[in-house]
């Protein structure tokens, strides 16, 4: 090859697959795919969002505000068929664990019959704080060339699970969350009310009672503290669907309480509307990391309970934990210092080099000749009785390959086809928001 030809591949755009099922996981995967490119290389990004029940809208698209040079809505059998005659470099897999098994097994078939012996480097990680389902979703992540962890107590963990079954864990990486950002907080401003955000997550609290309760605190803190905005952001509108299932909505919820004037219900990025807020509350979300490596005061709410079904349990020795009590009277926690490197927060500026370790490593990748098969921990000898059912749905037969009938889609669904997904999409949430609450409360009495 001659030193021209190295030149120009050098300087050829880093093409980069982002599959995502959900609005915060296309976020994840499309930043994460930028941070990853080593310094100054261009990234030529494809996204291909997974056809399923929390397909992102139009609105949550452009909530998210991530740009792609291309962004379409793809089968699970489209987007392996597109792997398979694509020449990516990197595909990164912005998916719950079990998309991700079905697309290892599929991503090994496909590329097992290209006749080049070069395939894609492929990265998986999680969008948030990892507080449930540890090994499980570990272990269906298992066979990616990168598992990306975002803090150091993360790798060790991550490390700790593979190791302890016998499966090997190079392919952990430390990193941090990809979207992390923005202005240090600054103080209070002199030209605005003091505003409080509580971040709202689809799935917890999981109970009427609690959220209910939730809501009422925090109209009971506008109500204490007139002096004060009371803001209550919101994931998504209704009839949307995030990464995870929302029953009960707080948009309706709310409808039946009597608010004061300064509390009021936002949407939009939520870098934005840190960027205004003077104390971050919330249960468990992973806004909580993006307030506090602005330096927010942020509090994680103890009032239902430091439990590992709410997922606050993570935030034990942090320093931010507080019951509504303290903080209507005035009180604003303060974060552990040690605690906060090890969740890979990086207040401290370290935050520009959180991604060189996982850039040296995917460069690795990427210059090796040949990179061998897609390995996943999860095979017929290990999981016969496991495997078989994560691949079906995602109609994938057992060796990976599309099973006979599979969807795939060549174009655009047309009006009729857009309509008929629409109204199943509806008798899902329906179902979700309606039905099932109903179904858990007569069982109840």
């Amino acid at each position: 090859m001659s030193a021209r030809t190295t030149q120009t591949s050098a300087a050829a755009p880093l093409r980069v697959a982002v599959l995502a099922d959900s609005d915060t996981r296309w976020k994840w995967g499309a930043l994460t795919a930028r941070r990853l490119a080593p310094a100054g290389r261009e990234v030529r990004l494809d996204g291909r969002l997974l056809r399923g029940r929390a397909t992102p809208t139009p609105r949550q698209l452009a909530e998210v505000g991530v740009e792609a040079d291309s962004l379409r809505e793809v089968s699970a059998v489209e987007f392996l068929r597109a792997a398979s005659e694509e020449r990516y470099d990197v595909v990164v897999l912005a998916l719950v664990g079990g998309g991700v098994q079905a697309m290892l097994h599929g991503l090994r078939h496909v590329w097992g019959a290209r006749a080049e012996s070069r395939r894609p480097v492929v990265v998986t990680g999680y969008v948030g704080v990892v507080y449930e389902k540890l090994a499980d979703g570990l272990l269906l992540r298992h066979g990616a060339d990168l598992v990306l962890a975002n803090s150091t107590q993360d790798a060790d963990r991550f490390r700790a699970v593979y190791e302890g079954v016998g499966a090997d864990s190079d392919a952990v990486t430390e990193v941090a969350l990809p979207f992390l950002g923005g202005e240090p907080y600054r103080g209070e401003s002199q030209d605005r009310p003091r505003t409080v955000v509580f971040a709202a997550q689809p799935s917890v609290p999981e109970t009427r009672k609690d959220r209910v309760y939730l809501l009422e605190r925090l109209i009971g803190h506008a109500r204490r503290h007139p002096e004060r905005e009371v803001l209550l952001k919101l994931r998504s509108r209704p009839g949307e669907h995030t990464t995870h299932i929302e029953e009960l909505p707080y948009q309706k919820l709310v409808q039946r309480l009597d608010r004061p004037s300064n509390f009021r219900l936002v949407y939009g990025h939520m870098g934005e509307v840190l960027d205004r807020t003077d104390l971050l509350v919330t249960v468990s979300s992973t806004a909580a990391l993006e307030s506090l490596h602005r330096r927010i005061p942020t509090a994680v709410l103890t009032d239902l309970g430091v439990r590992e079904a709410l997922g606050n349990h993570h935030f034990t020795g942090s320093g931010i934990l507080a019951s509504f009590h303290e903080l209507d009277a005035g009180h604003l926690p303060v974060p552990d210092e040690e605690w906060l490197a090890r969740q890979g927060v990086a207040a401290d500026g370290g935050y520009q080099h959180a991604y060189d370790a996982a850039r040296e490593r995917l460069a690795e990748l990427l210059g090796t000749p040949r990179l061998p098969p897609l390995d996943p921990y999860y095979t017929h000898r290990t999981a016969p009785g496991y495997l078989p059912g994560i691949l079906a749905r995602h109609h994938l037969a057992p060796d990976g390959a599309p099973l006979s009938g599979a969807p795939v889609a060549d174009r655009a669904p047309g009006p009729l086809r857009r309509a008929v997904r629409e109204t199943a999409r509806g008798a899902y949430r329906h179902g979700v928001q309606r039905v099932a609450p109903l179904i858990r409360r007569l069982g109840e009495l």
